[in-house]
């Protein structure tokens, strides 16, 4: 039978409590959300969705073709240009999503007989560029420069070294610094992913490469979403005006896909110029997130301690996970739950998102919720 297998697949997953469902969400939610990753409390702001709106009464519902055809507005040349000086970088490329900007990166900037090392606790996207790639990729110690100075010290030719700048699982932080040093002597590329960084780290939010001195370097280059502390949708890759203009050339996911949506653009724009005028919001989700381990592990629950706004609370089973985050839910309290093979030690997690527009009595209330249904 067609698809057979499908079936044992399925059966499997039930076995070890892995089955993952949808849940459509309604517009409007009795829930307190920390499961989102609107670390800033941007997508429901009305500038952001009067940004999205005025976009689309202006450009249309969408981009219309790929971006090097009729994809390109210039709303898009706009948020480029705004997002890569924010940030402190040459230029800037946007693209439908922070997964397909990862991708364009890593495979553009690794091609054939070029080497990779990639962190062990990377995202799923940073290896599935590493996957499609034509170099070859060696995966290094989560989180050790010197792992990484090993690697590429046994390779002759170019060479890349990737990484996320905070990790989306517990939500540590990369040693940038050590990073950097380590692809210099090996006269290596560093790819960071700032997902999680930008908008949380870094003056007024200006991401992890920027806090640490690496914004605008020549051999450094970063990847964003708009999806995170913006509020809105997409991803961009930024970097030396010389790498952003070979990856119009050359990335895949750039050349063969739909510009991102006229609406997600404008949106991601009015939250960047919000979060220019406000940067506060990017300290208090720090605060925020330093506050949820405090009183989480004041209830003696096992946090981890967060550098950025990602607070990762430990599961004894994939099981016991899932029905704790759902009892959570029917708590009036949404939160992430991660299991294998999203995360890569095998530990399964609560995973909690600490937006800046938390109120000291939301936080008591999630971690009181969390405490009365652990396990």
């Amino acid at each position: 039978m067609a698809f057979g297998w499908i079936d044992e697949q399925a059966e499997l997953r039930r076995r070890a409590g892995l089955v993952r469902t949808l849940r459509p969400r309604a517009a409007e939610s009795p829930l307190l959300d920390l499961a989102s990753n609107d670390y800033l409390g941007l997508a429901r702001h009305p500038e952001v969705t009067e940004g999205a709106a005025r976009a689309a009464r202006s450009w249309g519902g969408g981009s219309t073709g790929s971006r090097l055809v009729t994809g390109s507005t210039e709303l898009h040349a706009e948020l480029e240009g705004e997002l890569a000086d924010f940030c402190g970088f040459e230029a800037a490329l946007v693209f439908s999503s922070g997964y397909a900007a990862n991708l364009a990166a890593v495979t553009a900037l690794a091609p054939h007989g070029s080497l990779i090392v990639s962190d062990a606790g990377n995202h799923a996207s940073l290896i599935d560029g590493c996957r499609l790639a034509r170099g070859t990729t060696q995966v290094a110690a989560h989180a050790d420069p010197d792992a990484v100075r090993k690697a590429l010290g046994g390779h002759e030719g170019p060479a890349v070294a990737v990484s996320d700048t905070v990790f989306s699982v517990d939500g540590d932080a990369a040693p940038l610094t050590g990073l950097a040093e380590a692809c210099r002597e090996h006269g290596a590329g560093l790819v960071l992913d700032d997902a999680h960084g930008l908008g949380v780290l870094g003056d007024g939010g200006r991401g992890a490469p920027h806090a640490a001195g690496l914004a605008g370097a020549d051999d450094v280059v970063v990847t964003v979403t708009l999806s995170k502390s913006l509020g809105g949708q997409g991803g961009a890759v930024l970097g030396p005006s010389r790498v952003i203009g070979h990856l119009v050339n050359a990335a895949r996911t750039f050349i063969f896909d739909t510009g991102l949506a006229p609406a997600a653009a404008g949106a991601a724009l009015a939250a960047l110029r919000l979060l220019r005028r406000e940067p506060a919001r990017a300290a208090r989700a720090g605060e925020v997130a330093r506050e949820l381990h405090t009183r989480l592990t004041a209830a003696g629950l096992e946090a981890v301690r967060p550098d950025a706004a990602v607070v990762s609370v430990r599961a004894p089973s994939p099981e016991q996970a899932v029905r704790w985050a759902a009892d959570c839910r029917a708590a009036g309290l949404s939160v992430g739950c991660f299991r294998p093979p999203s995360v890569p030690d095998g530990v399964s997690r609560l995973r909690l998102t600490a937006r800046a527009d938390l109120s000291g009595a939301e936080i008591e209330r999630a971690v009181r919720v969390i405490g009365e249904t652990r396990p």
